[in-house]
């Protein structure tokens, strides 16, 4: 389900979800320039779930027993306590029902970053996060990494706040090698979760087409 990949020099490992045919039909009607909204929001929120779902194996599990029906002792396993997720607004946002849809009770914090369009530096206006969330795993969901900026000055202030880099797991849909290979050199113990590495061409304008702003 999950490849591993590395950039060229960048020690940090890059985990892709795996291209299956049904990936690659969601990620072709997501680029689509003629796709209509519904089914655009359709194949990014089932997109979203699958990466969701790759993203929560990655997180820590820890042996759990149950009884099933019959009496009998089933050794399975459970989530370790002590995640949650953070949106980089508004974008973001767009993945957060894919999140509650696979862990309904897990916290979601917000972020907002916006960008100065005379210097083009990246500023953040509106954070919050759980009140303990340095003693959380974070899910970071982002769907759109082109130079990697926001995501940057998003991670800070996790970082800002005591979350350690490796407790940081950010959810993407679509980066560009070099967004990916800015956060790896910025944060080697942080991971990433994505659909698609691109070297050219990403879906820039998939949170305007997500919220009908487009």
């Amino acid at each position: 389900m999950i490849d591993e990949r590395k950039l060229d020099d960048c020690s940090n490992k890059i985990k892709v979800l795996q291209a299956t045919n049904n990936v690659r039909e969601l990620q072709t009607q997501i680029r689509d320039k003629t796709t209509a909204r519904d089914r655009f929001v359709f194949a990014a929120d089932r997109l979203i779930r699958l990466t969701v779902e790759a993203g929560l194996t990655l997180l820590p599990y820890s042996e759990f027993k149950v009884v099933t029906p019959h009496g009998f002792t089933y050794e399975g396993l459970t989530h370790q306590p002590g995640n949650c997720g953070v949106s980089i607004m508004r974008s973001g946002e767009a993945m957060e029902k894919g999140l509650r849809e696979c862990c309904k009770s897990m916290r979601i914090g917000k972020i907002l970053v916006t960008t100065d369009e005379e210097t083009g530096v990246a500023n953040v206006c509106y954070l919050k996060f759980p009140a303990d969330i340095a003693t959380r795993k974070v899910l970071l969901l982002y769907p759109i990494i082109k130079s990697g900026d926001t995501c940057v000055k998003a991670i800070e202030k996790l970082l800002e706040n005591e979350v350690p880099q490796e407790s940081i797991l950010l959810l993407n849909l679509f980066a560009t090698v070099e967004g990916a290979r800015c956060l790896s050199e910025q944060f080697p113990a942080m991971s990433i979760l994505t659909t698609e590495l691109s070297e050219t061409d990403i879906p820039t304008n998939f949170g305007r087409r997500y919220f009908g702003t487009d």
